[in-house]
């Protein structure tokens, strides 16, 4: 497996993401793949440059529920084998809330994950997008392929990866219910490629609310994962949250596979 450099970032609007410098953060960055979500734009409403930028093959997935909602996207530097958006499921498929592609020597999930909102009224919708994608990830990983899955998952996992977790445990994103997920993730052997580098770093958060100028003071969220097939644990060079970079709520998050053998 020739080595890889991935980036996933939940960009909370593509056209707001670009008039902040995303082109030029693009072209420094050089990611072999990227993975946005939130992009809430079809391809046709974007600046050519956004829509495909020069070196790069696209994938869109916009929501077809709500315009200006949701929505995924992969940039890659070779075009993936084949690609799926969403699972076959229109409950879900419909928002656009996941793409699945085949790089041949991995496939790679990028996903958006519902938000369970204030009132907790769509946490069922949540958990039952979860179950899907665990068993989506399960299938894949059962016929022998190696698995990445990535994006914003919308659950902080354990209290390290929140500034405030006893104030929120009753909060959408750090729900029992939601963690319990995160941890049959773990319990069935995925990796959080984060936590297998830095198991113990405090304060590593990739989401702050703007409103509440939380970014300033690093009141966060680790919301944004990359997680692996037990298969590529070996492969993992660096997992990084990259906090200096800005255009969004949300901070992208890096993984880089060696050329290592698996």
């Amino acid at each position: 497996m020739p080595a890889t450099r991935l980036i996933s970032w939940n960009v909370n609007g593509a056209r707001a993401v670009y008039k902040k410098g995303f082109s030029e953060w693009l072209h420094r960055a050089a990611p072999d793949i990227l993975c946005l979500q939130e992009t809430r734009a079809e391809a046709e409403q974007l600046e050519p440059a956004m829509a495909a930028p020069r070196g790069y093959h696209t994938v869109w997935n916009p929501s077809r529920a709500k315009r200006g909602h949701s929505g995924t996207s992969i940039f890659s530097r070779r075009p993936p084998k084949a690609v799926e958006l969403g699972f076959g499921d229109e409950e879900f498929d419909i928002e656009g809330r996941t793409i699945v592609a085949d790089f041949e020597d991995f496939v790679l999930l990028n996903a958006y994950f519902p938000n369970g909102r204030r009132d907790h009224s769509r946490v069922p919708y949540k958990l039952r997008y979860c179950e899907l994608f665990l068993a989506t990830c399960e299938k894949l990983r059962a016929a022998g392929r190696s698995v990445i899955f990535c994006g914003d998952l919308n659950t902080s996992h354990r209290d390290i990866d929140l500034a405030r977790p006893a104030s929120n445990r009753n909060t959408t994103g750090f729900l029992p219910e939601e963690r319990a997920w995160i941890d049959r993730v773990v319990e069935a052997g995925w990796i959080d490629s984060f936590r297998q580098l830095s198991p113990a770093l405090e304060g590593a958060y990739t989401w702050w609310s703007m409103p509440m100028r939380a970014r300033e003071r690093n009141v966060g969220w680790r919301l944004d994962y990359f997680f692996i097939s037990p298969d590529l644990a070996g492969n993992v060079q660096e997992a990084n949250i990259l906090a200096d970079v800005l255009g969004s709520d949300h901070c992208p998050v890096e993984l880089v596979l060696s050329e290592q053998e698996i």
